[in-house]
């Protein structure tokens, strides 16, 4: 195991109602709730194929079993009120920990590869931070050998600016950095019908 690598994956307790709720609005909240448990499958798999340390940060408590929980990961809780404050609280925890290359990701991507993966922690063998677009204007990866947390604080989350904003303070404060290509996250029906997973019909 390389120990100068840590993968983290921020992952929503399975819950009815409370994932994929955009998504859920179109197809109801079962199958939303079955959507995202094969996003999260699909997640560990290509997680569990690159030579990283693995951290899992459960959104709201920790359950009593998951898939998750094997040898191959530690589990933790998330910190914080937004979704910046939790991503900042898991890689400063990452860091404190002492090691060198952090990436982190959600399980929202059906089209994240462990080559995706792997490519991001090379990047940062060249560069400071990396950073995986998403189509809707997001980013479904962000990879940082040191913290900053201006990329997490005082920002709103959930809109087609976030990743462009993100390059702007990227930017701005003089950090190197490289992009991944361009993925496509799914949270919404029309997200679901292109991908791969449209086979899993209502």
């Amino acid at each position: 195991m390389n120990n100068a690598r840590l993968l983290i994956i921020l992952t929503k307790n399975l819950e009815a109602g409370q994932v994929k709720t955009r998504l859920a609005y179109s197809i109801g909240n079962e199958k939303a709730l079955e959507i995202y448990d094969t996003l999260r499958h699909h997640t560990a798999l290509v997680a569990e194929k690159v030579d990283t340390e693995r951290w899992v940060f459960y959104s709201r408590f920790l359950p009593s079993s998951d898939l998750f929980f094997t040898e191959k990961y530690s589990i933790r809780l998330q910190e914080g009120d937004d979704l910046g404050a939790r991503m900042l609280h898991a890689m400063r925890t990452g860091f404190e920990a002492g090691f060198q290359h952090i990436v982190l990701i959600g399980t929202d991507c059906y089209e994240l590869s462990a080559e995706i993966l792997n490519n991001a922690f090379s990047s940062l063998e060249q560069s400071d931070a990396v950073v995986g677009p998403a189509i809707d204007g997001g980013f479904y990866l962000i990879g940082l050998n040191r913290l900053i947390p201006e990329l997490f604080l005082d920002r709103q989350w959930s809109t087609p600016e976030v990743f462009k904003e993100s390059i702007d303070i990227l930017q701005r404060i003089n950090i190197p950095y490289e992009l991944l290509s361009a993925l496509s996250d799914i949270d919404t029906l029309d997200d679901l019908k292109k991908s791969g997973l449209w086979t899993i019909k209502p």
